[in-house]
């Protein structure tokens, strides 16, 4: 099954789109497109055949087909010629790759210049030193994928039901850029709404940066900044940023010779009670409802890699255009480009960290689908958490990954776990996150294994009657529910047909969804629920339960209907 955008790829000019767009510096090389591939133990002398990269193996885009498994390796290689005049004299060579997964190793003319090891995150090679003998060299990346207890998401080899198709190797995009020995390495940008003002810190290893903010073009203030100290910039009579006004200031940064753009926006997380006290999620300071959808992120020429920036884009908008306020990313961490949609057209965004763990026990986390179960997560080897460096590797991704995205306007709220999928030590580390992001409210244990923590009562429920709990401290949420499915002819991926409640027809599925909502959802806002998550966005693989179809060409239900009813919900 092809999209639109796949079947209108072009494979000398894939995803080609500058990657990093708060942080934007004018040297940028793209390194997309056609490489070479080969499966083998040992670098081969003769490569197999060509692969599109950053599509995986595994995706169709890919040209390959083929599942890299356990205990084997894939072998990447292109000639890098930098372009004439790319290099900053005195200056250094980086090579950006988005993601690889899982453990890679990079090498320039046979010297290895760098590797990674995680699947989801981005690193960097300084390949400075491997360029002295001229501006072309061979580059090699050596990959291999055995996951094991690290991090997987929903990705299995043996596929099926909710468990999809595994994929391997690079997926986000490769590029370069030339900067100066002494550079910015990264900003953060934490905005202080009730005090109108923006705190920046220019992560440098030395120097004193000037920082100028802008409105559309418009000065707005300017600032010194010593590399590594926060300086906090008055950004006076302050618009906030909403989904509704998504409105985002501009931010230059000259250190030295370098210069970088970026943006920010003036907007506050929270929790807080309403009116009446009861604890609800905040919004620059006042109750704001998550009308939210579940966005995993696949896609069916691509899988884990978006077949073009505009296909990303078509998502976001068409969320929007169905009412919801709120995308919760599932088990992934996309490009940086999806946030800065989110961040410009204006939806909010839930971050799940990627779960992974020795294999998971139906009992602990399937049978709390059908029956009350909460289990204690220190239990580790019960979770499939006994091994104590995969427990140790997690919180490190969490880390990591907490700060690749701490500046993103849209992101409202962590989820480090869920259903109890690697779940283990969950009130501790939403501590963690807490302290590490003091900006977001945390939802400690998303469907079950509640521990009492964090700042909301999560719940999933699909196959009884949703009841708001007895009240606690925390924001009630309903995370996951619905999950209703339709097959559309011609537009389904495979043999399996998965869906909590199956459905023939567009009109009785759309009759399901407004009667479940009217029943159900409308009537426990008043008595605290203050967010949703509906199961799903798109179908994918033998989950049919999307409003969308994979191929996201039909959307399923009248879009009048969920509107009004995502109207409804908000207002509530």
């Amino acid at each position: 099954m092809l999209t639109r955008w796949g079947r209108a790829l072009d494979p000398d000019a894939v995803l080609p789109e500058y990657p990093r767009p708060q942080l934007v510096r004018d040297s940028y090389l793209n390194l997309n497109g056609r490489w070479e591939y080969a499966f083998s133990d040992e670098e081969p002398a003769v490569y197999e055949g060509e692969i599109i990269v950053p599509f995986s193996p595994e995706a169709p885009l890919s040209g390959v087909g083929r599942q890299l498994k356990p205990g084997q390796t894939l072998w990447y290689r292109r000639t890098l010629r930098l372009p004439d005049g790319f290099v900053v004299p005195g200056g250094r060579v980086l090579l950006h790759f988005g993601a690889v997964d899982q453990e890679c190793a990079v090498f320039l003319d046979g010297v290895e210049v760098g590797g990674h090891e995680g699947g989801y995150l981005p690193f960097t090679c300084d390949i400075t030193g491997g360029i002295t003998a001229g501006p072309e060299g061979v580059l090699v990346v050596r990959v291999r994928d055995d996951t094991g207890i690290g991090a997987r998401g929903k990705q299995k080899l043996e596929r099926g039901g909710i468990w999809y198709t595994a994929q391997s190797g690079i997926w986000q995009t490769v590029w370069a850029e030339s900067v100066p020995a002494v550079h910015v390495e990264r900003l953060t940008l934490t905005p202080d709404l009730a005090g109108s003002a923006v705190a920046v810190t220019v992560h440098a290893p030395e120097g004193s940066a000037l920082v100028e903010i802008s409105a559309r073009g418009e000065p707005v203030a300017t600032a010194t900044a010593e590399a590594g100290t926060p300086v906090r910039v008055p950004v006076p009579e302050a618009r906030p940023w909403s989904p509704e006004d998504p409105f985002l200031y501009d931010v230059t940064v000259t250190l030295g010779r370098d210069r970088v753009r970026g943006y920010f926006g003036m907007r506050s997380f929270g929790v807080g009670p309403d009116a009446g006290g009861v604890p609800r999620l905040l919004l620059n300071g006042r109750p704001y409802f998550h009308a939210g959808i579940l966005d995993q992120g696949y896609w069916p020429d691509g899988l884990y890699t978006p077949p073009s920036d505009e296909a990303m884009v078509h998502d976001i908008v068409t969320m929007k255009r169905l009412g919801f306020t709120m995308l919760r990313k599932h088990i992934k961490v996309e490009p940086l480009r999806w946030y800065h949609h989110c961040d410009r057209l204006g939806i909010l965004v839930w971050q799940d960290l990627v779960n992974g763990g020795e294999p998971y026990r139906p009992w602990v986390v399937t049978a709390p689908v059908l029956t009350p179960l909460r289990l204690d997560d220190r239990r580790h080897r019960v979770f499939g958490r006994g091994d104590a460096a995969g427990r140790a590797r997690f919180e490190a991704e969490a880390r990591a990954c907490v700060e690749h995205l701490r500046d993103v306007v849209s992101l409202a709220l962590w989820v480090p776990f869920n259903e109890g999928w690697g779940q283990f030590d969950a009130a501790r580390v939403a501590a963690e996150v807490a302290a590490l992001d003091p900006t977001r409210p945390v939802d400690h244990a998303s469907g079950w294994h509640d521990q009492g923590a964090g700042d909301l009562r999560s719940l999933h429920v699909y196959f009884r009657r949703f009841r708001p709990p007895r009240p606690d401290r925390r924001v009630l949420a309903l995370t996951e529910y619905g999950g209703y499915s339709l097959p559309v002819e011609g537009l389904v991926w495979g043999e399996g047909r998965f869906g909590y409640k199956r459905f023939d027809s567009a009109v009785r599925l759309g009759a399901a969804f407004a009667r479940l909502h009217h029943r159900e959802i409308l009537p426990a806002i008043p008595r605290g629920l203050s967010a949703t998550v509906y199961t799903q966005l798109s179908d994918v693989e033998d989950e049919l339960n999307g409003l969308l179809t994979y191929d996201r060409e039909v959307v399923k239900m009248d879009e009048d209907l969920v509107r009004s009813i995502n109207e409804r919900l908000k207002l509530a």
